[in-house]
């Protein structure tokens, strides 16, 4: 497995965020990450990013304890985008890219800039200052970034989220691509149930930040008895059930 998620716990003044969890991602392969709101998905992503602190458990990736790497090493080949995580304000979308490709130590950094942008159609804003764009030129210039580093793990949380249906199929179709040309494995959180029925390769529901089921979205389907992967969801996250 390429990444491994074990035991990981995050208690917060004795509220347990995340409680125990463990999976998996292989390589290449784009995992979903479902629960209603305040079930652990972004504490999680967090951890994994080194940006909070596990209390307890580990995270591995190709067999190899993160706690125990240089950071600095196993970073750089990461990248994270999120419509709730905004770039500098009043830096243009230029400016942004810039600096964080050279955080990144990207090599031909206009180059590559001049790539993923295109890509994105973002050049015809890139001398606006970022706090001034909509939202969905904002999540554009996240993900540009997100990919700047051609990263090998990609986290994305909500990337669409308040998107118009148009901004929101261009985001997801572009992600679809970006991955059949690349090598990347992705972990997705995610409310919009269309969106990772068409992106992920498999998916894991969480709840008062326990793992309570995972599997495919044919899988998960068929076992609750529901038509698609929204009513699942619904069943799981009303359900009284403890687990």
């Amino acid at each position: 497995m390429f990444i491994q998620i074990k035991d990981l716990s995050k208690n917060y003044n004795n509220y347990l965020a995340v409680n125990k969890i463990n999976f998996n991602i292989e390589e290449n392969k784009t995992v979903g990450l479902l629960g209603p709101n305040g079930c652990g998905k972004t504490t999680t992503i967090g951890m994994i990013l080194g940006l909070v602190t596990p209390s307890n458990g580990k995270i591995i990736i190709e067999n190899k304890d993160i706690s125990k790497m240089n950071r600095d090493q196993i970073l750089n080949r990461f990248n994270f985008a999120s419509p709730y995580v905004e770039l500098p304000k009043k830096l243009t979308v230029k400016q942004n890219l810039e600096i964080y490709g050279r955080l990144y130590g990207i090599k031909n950094l206009n180059k590559r800039i001049d790539e993923i942008s295109l890509d994105l159609d973002i050049k015809n804003f890139f001398d606006r200052k970022t706090g001034e764009l909509s939202s969905g030129q904002k999540n554009r210039v996240s993900l540009a970034k997100s990919l700047i580093n051609k990263p090998e793990i990609l986290l994305l949380d909500e990337p669409t989220a308040s998107l118009d249906p148009d901004i929101g199929d261009f985001i997801r179709s572009y992600i679809q691509d970006y991955k059949s040309k690349n090598k990347v494995t992705i972990l997705l959180a995610s409310h919009n149930m269309n969106e990772v029925e068409r992106l992920c390769d498999s998916v894991i529901m969480m709840k008062k930040g326990k793992i309570i089921d995972r599997g495919t979205c044919e899988t998960l389907i068929t076992k609750h008895g529901r038509n698609n992967l929204e009513e699942t969801f619904l069943k799981l996250a009303r359900s009284k059930d403890e687990f």
